[in-house]
C-alpha cells in the first residue's frame, strides 16, 4: 500500500503555489487564504511547493503590511506604516532563488493581490498614499522573468472555466516537454513532440501552429539547443492565448477529416450536429470532443490517436465540461 502511495506521488507534477493558499497560516494578520480548489481536486495531480517570500525575507506572523510604492513599472515593497522597511531587493531575490531551486517546476499559483505573489493589477501607491496605478508583485515578477516558461495563475482566476482550462493545459504541456524533450534532447524528440502537440497549439493559436511549424522545416541548421530553446519559448507563449470556441470548433474539424472515410454517413452527421451544438453554445466542449474519441479508438491512426489535444490533461479533472 505504501509503494502505491510513493509511486503516485512521484507521478504528480510539481507546482509551486502561495503558502496561505494550502491553509498555512501565513498571512499579516495570521490568518490564510485556503483553497479547496487546489486542495481536494488539483492535489490529484500536483505536488504542490507551499512558499511565503514574506516570511522568507524575515518578516513575522503578524507583521505590519506592505504595498507596492512608487512607479507602477518598477514599484518599490515598502512598509505600510514605517516606509524605512523596504524588502524590494530581498523579495526579487527570493523570487529567482525559487526559479532557480525547482528547475521541474512547471507552473505556479498565486494569491490575488499581494505585493509579493500577485501576478497582475496588483494595487500600486504613491508615497502621499494615492493610488498610482496597478503592477505585479516583486517576488513573482522575478521568478517569471527567471523562468519566463512557467505558467502562472491566480487562484481567484481558476473559477473562470477558460482560463482554468488554460492554466492547466500549459502545465501539463510544459510538463510533457520536460518528460519527453529536456531528458533527450535531440531533434527527433523535438519534432515529434511538436507532431503531437500540432491540433493543441492550433486550438490556441493558429498563428503559433503556422509559425512554429516555419521554424522547425529549418531548425537543424542550429544548434540542438538554440532549437529547443527556440520553439519552447514560441509553443508556451502561444499557449498562453485561451482557445476560444471558433478555434476549437477548427481543430474538431480538422480530428473529424481523420474519420471520413471510416464512418458512415449517419455517423459523420451526429459528430457534425454535436459540432455545430457546441459552436452555438448549446452543449459543451466535451460533448463533440467524446464523439470523436469513440470513434477515433476504433477507425482512427495512431497519428491522430496520439494527439495531445485529445488528452491534454487527466479527465477526471473534468475541464472541458464547463467550456
Amino acid at each position: 500500500m505504501s509503494d502505491v502511495a510513493v509511486d503516485t506521488q512521484a507521478q504528480r507534477i510539481p507546482i509551486g503555489i502561495s503558502a496561505c493558499l494550502m491553509g498555512e497560516k501565513v498571512r499579516y494578520n495570521g490568518g490564510h487564504k485556503r483553497s479547496l480548489y487546489c486542495l481536494d481536486v488539483l492535489s490529484d495531480c500536483f505536488s504542490f511547493k507551499p512558499f511565503c517570500p514574506e516570511l522568507a525575507v524575515g518578516l513575522g506572523v503578524p507583521r505590519e503590511p506592505i504595498r507596492l510604492v512608487g512607479d507602477a513599472a518598477r514599484p518599490q515593497a515598502l512598509g505600510t506604516k514605517d516606509p524605512s522597511l523596504d524588502v524590494t531587493a530581498a523579495l526579487a531575490e527570493q523570487g529567482r532563488s525559487v526559479a532557480a531551486a525547482l528547475p521541474d517546476m512547471c507552473g505556479y499559483i498565486v494569491i490575488k493581490g499581494s505585493p509579493s505573489c500577485g501576478m497582475e493589477r496588483v494595487k500600486v501607491y504613491h508615497p502621499n498614499g494615492m493610488p498610482n496605478g496597478a503592477g505585479r508583485g516583486i517576488f513573482i515578477d522575478a521568478l517569471m522573468r527567471a523562468n519566463p516558461l512557467l505558467p502562472v495563475e491566480e487562484e481567484g482566476r481558476l473559477n473562470d472555466p477558460v482560463l482554468r482550462e488554460n492554466f492547466i493545459a500549459r502545465v501539463f504541456a510544459l510538463h510533457r516537454w520536460k518528460q519527453q524533450v529536456e531528458t533527450e534532447q535531440s531533434y527527433h524528440a523535438l519534432l515529434q513532440f511538436h507532431s503531437q502537440s500540432k491540433y493543441l497549439l492550433m486550438a490556441h493559436s493558429y498563428e503559433g501552429y503556422r509559425i512554429l511549424g516555419r521554424y522547425l522545416a529549418q531548425a537543424h541548421s542550429e544548434p540542438i539547443e538554440v532549437a529547443m530553446k527556440t520553439y519552447i519559448n514560441g509553443f508556451m507563449e502561444h499557449m498562453s492565448h485561451c482557445a476560444t470556441r471558433n478555434s476549437q470548433v477548427n481543430v474538431l474539424m480538422h480530428v473529424f477529416g481523420y474519420l471520413k472515410k471510416a464512418i458512415d454517413a449517419e455517423c459523420k452527421q451526429e459528430i457534425l450536429d454535436s459540432v455545430a451544438e457546441y459552436h452555438r453554445g448549446e452543449v459543451h466542449l466535451v460533448v463533440p470532443l467524446t464523439l470523436l474519441r469513440h470513434y477515433l479508438k476504433r477507425y482512427g491512426s495512431d497519428y491522430i490517436k496520439q494527439q495531445s489535444y485529445l488528452d491534454p490533461h487527466p479527465y477526471k479533472l473534468g475541464l472541458r465540461n464547463y467550456i
